[in-house]
C-alpha cells in the first residue's frame, strides 16, 4: 500500500485524476485509500465547491454583511500588544487561506494566495461602556472585498486600560464556525508562547486548503459525485414539499433573511430524560432532538413529509482536522411523519436519515438542488424551509480561553 501512495504521489494532479477514474471502473476507490497530497506549484488554485457558492452570493450582494462569521473575546488583565500581533503573523503565515483573494481569470474564478502580512490592530477607546454592543455590531458589519482582501479583520475595543473586547470577523468564503473556533484556540496557543518569550507548538499542516479543494473536486468528478447523487435522489425525488406553518401573515414574495433570535433553555432534568432516551433507542441526542423537531413542524404544519436542512462539518479527513477554511455543507433530512405512530418510529426514522446522510455528505448542496431542479421561488429557500443545527459547547455554552495575565471568554 506504501509503495502504491508514493508511486500516485509522484504523479500530477491530472495524472492522479486519470488513474483513479480507471481505478474507479474497478471498484477501487483511490481517493479513499490515498492521501490528499499538496498541489502542484504550478497548479491553477481552483475554489471549492462551498467558496464557489460563496462567491457567487457575494456577487448577487456585496453590500451584505449575512456571510461574515464574527467573535468577540472579553480580555480582562494586562495585555501584550506586541505578543497579539505576533500571534496574528504566525496564523497568517500558518493557514494561506487567510490571506486567500479570489479574482477571474481569463473567464476562470481562482483564489490567490498573497505574501503573508501584517494584519491591522486597530484601537477604538470606549469612553462610555455602553457603546461597547454598538461598537461590536458596527465592527462585524464593515464589507469585505473578496477580490482585494484581507478576509480577515481584528479590531480591539478598549474599555478600560485592563478591559478590551477583541473583535474578529471573518467572511465564510475562508472559514466557518469550526475555523474560528480553531483560530480562536492557536491564536491563545501563540499568544502564550509569544508573552513569556517562547516559539508556539502547534501541529504541522500536511496540507492547505487550496490543496484540499483540488482534490474535492477531482474527486468528486472521478465518480463520487454520481455514487452521492443517486443517493440523494432516491431519497429526495419526486415532489418537492413547501413547509407551510401558520403563520401570522403571508409569506413575503421576497425573502429579506431578516429575523430575530429567542433563547430557551431546557432544565437539566429534561435534558438527562432526552439522553436516556438516545440511549435506549441506540440513537444519539442529536437524533432525538432532530426527530422532536420534526414532530413539532408535523404539529403545526399538518404535512405527511417533513424536510429539514441540517448543516454537517464535512471534516471527515484526517488531513482537514487543524485546517482553517470553508468546510461545512448543507443537507436536507426528510421524514414521513404519522401522526397516529409512536414517536420511536420517528426516531428511527431520523437515525437512519442521518447515518446515511454521515455517509453521503461531501455532495455540494447546490449540485443537489440543481439535480432535484425544485420550482424557484423568490420567497423560499430551495428543498427546506427551516434549518436545524445542534451544536455541542463546552462548558455552559460559552467557551472560556486563558491569556497569561488575562482572564478571556467569548
Amino acid at each position: 500500500m506504501q509503495q502504491l501512495i508514493e508511486s500516485v504521489s509522484a504523479l500530477s494532479s491530472e495524472k492522479r485524476k486519470a488513474l483513479a477514474i480507471l481505478l474507479s471502473q474497478k471498484g477501487v476507490n483511490l481517493y479513499g485509500i490515498a492521501p490528499i497530497f499538496r498541489r502542484d506549484a504550478d497548479e491553477p488554485l481552483r475554489l471549492s465547491y462551498a467558496q464557489e457558492r460563496q462567491w457567487f452570493l457575494w456577487n448577487l450582494e456585496p453590500h451584505s454583511a449575512a456571510y461574515h462569521i464574527p467573535t468577540a473575546l472579553r480580555l480582562r488583565g494586562a495585555l501584550d500588544m506586541a505578543a497579539l500581533q505576533r500571534s496574528f503573523a504566525t496564523l497568517i503565515e500558518r493557514h494561506e487561506v487567510l490571506r486567500s483573494v479570489f479574482v477571474e481569470v481569463d473567464g476562470q474564478l481562482l483564489q490567490q494566495v498573497r505574501a503573508p502580512f501584517a494584519l491591522p490592530l486597530p484601537v477604538q477607546v470606549l469612553t462610555d461602556a455602553g457603546q461597547l454592543e454598538q461598537a461590536v455590531a458596527g465592527e462585524i458589519a464593515v464589507l469585505f472585498d473578496l477580490g482585494e482582501g484581507p478576509l480577515l479583520r481584528a479590531r480591539l475595543l478598549q474599555v478600560s486600560e485592563d478591559d478590551h473586547v477583541l473583535v474578529l470577523t471573518q467572511h465564510h468564503i475562508i472559514s466557518d464556525g469550526a475555523s474560528m473556533q480553531l483560530m480562536v484556540e492557536e491564536l491563545i496557543n501563540c499568544y502564550g508562547a509569544f508573552s513569556r518569550g517562547q516559539q508556539p507548538e502547534l501541529p504541522a499542516l500536511p496540507i492547505q486548503y487550496a490543496d484540499y479543494a483540488l482534490w474535492q473536486r477531482q474527486w468528486m468528478e472521478a465518480g463520487e459525485r454520481e455514487r452521492q447523487l443517486a443517493y440523494w435522489t432516491t431519497r429526495l425525488g419526486g415532489e418537492q414539499p413547501v413547509l407551510e406553518l401558520p403563520l401570522d401573515r403571508p409569506r413575503p414574495a421576497l425573502q429579506s433573511l431578516r429575523g430575530a433570535r429567542l433563547d430557551i433553555e431546557l432544565s437539566a432534568e429534561l435534558g438527562k430524560g432526552l439522553q436516556e432516551v438516545a440511549r435506549q433507542q441506540g440513537a444519539t441526542l442529536y437524533m432525538v432532538l432532530l426527530a422532536s423537531f420534526q414532530a413539532l413542524l408535523h404539529r403545526y404544519s399538518r404535512q405527511r413529509d417533513i424536510r429539514v436542512g441540517v448543516p454537517i462539518g464535512n471534516r471527515n479527513r484526517a488531513e482537514t482536522e487543524r485546517l482553517i477554511g470553508f468546510f461545512v455543507n448543507t443537507q436536507v433530512l426528510s421524514a414521513e411523519v404519522d401522526g397516529q405512530a409512536p414517536f420511536t418510529t420517528l426516531l428511527q426514522q431520523a437515525k437512519e436519515a442521518a447515518l446515511g446522510a454521515q455517509e453521503h455528505q461531501d455532495l455540494p448542496f447546490e449540485q443537489l438542488v440543481e439535480a432535484l431542479a425544485p420550482e424557484r421561488n423568490l420567497s423560499h429557500s430551495p428543498l427546506f424551509q427551516v434549518l436545524f443545527n445542534h451544536q455541542a459547547h463546552r462548558g455552559a455554552g460559552r467557551q472560556a480561553y486563558e491569556l497569561p495575565g488575562c482572564g478571556s471568554n467569548r
